[in-house]
């Protein structure tokens, strides 16, 4: 009952900060609202909070912490969003100060993956500050609505960069124990070394989406391919299970990573001898016979 009760205030919760977002756009964009029906919402909204506050207070007393009773009342979907979005401006702030993640422990090495992205992701950040520009300059005459997409324009600017630095910032990570693969800021993915059955190196321009398998592709290519001998989970972005055998990802010096990972999986205890799967090479086509003379 309890359960229910919390769920239902979740949702509830949900739907009346997306009712409250609405009546916000309205007021910008100049629609009329009656005071009763916004003083409703503001009342509404403050029980709300006084409600969630006295249940998190509860679940403090039983013995949870801050981040256990967030996550009992606050819906998984929406926390993978805000933790997505502060991950991006994190890596804004670790771009600029040259600051990686995940690779201060000892015996780590990094594997960068973002350099056949970046002429994409700079030149999407450049259309997105020339239409910035040219909306401002076609909505001059009507302020409000200038407001409201120039505040838009430049948070998908930095949304766009975001992305890229939680690239450059978040690179492939080797452990002695494992492989921590990432994306941006909404694929990490740790795989231990003994499920690793092979990996090979090979280079691929298209790939179609299939179950069991992860393509974490950066400019339409990946480089590497690694097969598993159990399932890794790599949820979705907002939380989905999405258990897969087949990784393929990219690095910009894959033969460097390539020779690592294969070194480590030969390193590894407990687990055989990598079985390293390369292309066959065909036979050479024989050389014909010379014509013969007339």
């Amino acid at each position: 009952m309890r359960r229910l009760s919390t769920r239902l205030s979740t949702w509830l919760a949900c739907a009346l900060v997306t009712a409250e977002l609405v009546l916000a756009v309205c007021l910008v964009a100049g629609v009329r609202i009656p005071p009763a029906v916004l003083a409703g919402a503001e009342a509404a909204v403050s029980l709300l909070l006084l409600a969630h506050g006295v249940a998190c207070l509860r679940l403090r007393r039983r013995g949870l912490s801050r981040r256990e009773a967030v996550r009992a009342l606050v819906p998984e979907p929406a926390l993978r969003l805000v933790r997505h979005e502060l991950r991006l401006l994190a890596g804004l702030g670790r771009w600029v100060a040259r600051r990686p993640h995940g690779v201060d422990a000892p015996g780590t090495e990094a594997f960068a993956h973002a350099r056949d992205q970046a002429a994409l992701m700079y030149g999407f950040a450049f259309v997105c500050c020339v239409e910035t520009v040219g909306m401002s300059y076609l909505l001059a005459d009507w302020p409000v609505a200038h407001a409201v997409v120039l505040v838009l324009d430049v948070y998908t600017v930095l949304f766009v960069l975001g992305l890229h630095a939680a690239s450059v910032t978040r690179p492939h990570v080797l452990t002695a124990d494992a492989l921590r693969v990432r994306r941006a800021a909404h694929v990490d993915v740790r795989i231990p070394l003994d499920r690793i059955a092979a990996v090979r190196h090979e280079s691929l321009f298209t790939h179609e989406e299939k179950a069991g398998e992860l393509n974490l592709a950066v400019g339409s290519q990946t480089s590497l391919t690694l097969e598993l001998t159990e399932p890794v989970d790599a949820p979705r972005l907002l939380g989905a299970p999405r258990p897969v055998r087949t990784v393929r990802l990219h690095a910009d010096d894959s033969k460097a990573l390539h020779r690592a990972l294969s070194t480590a999986l030969n390193r590894a205890p407990n687990r055989p001898a990598a079985q390293a799967v390369t292309r066959e090479r065909t036979a050479p086509s024989p050389v014909p016979d010379p014509p013969a003379s007339a």
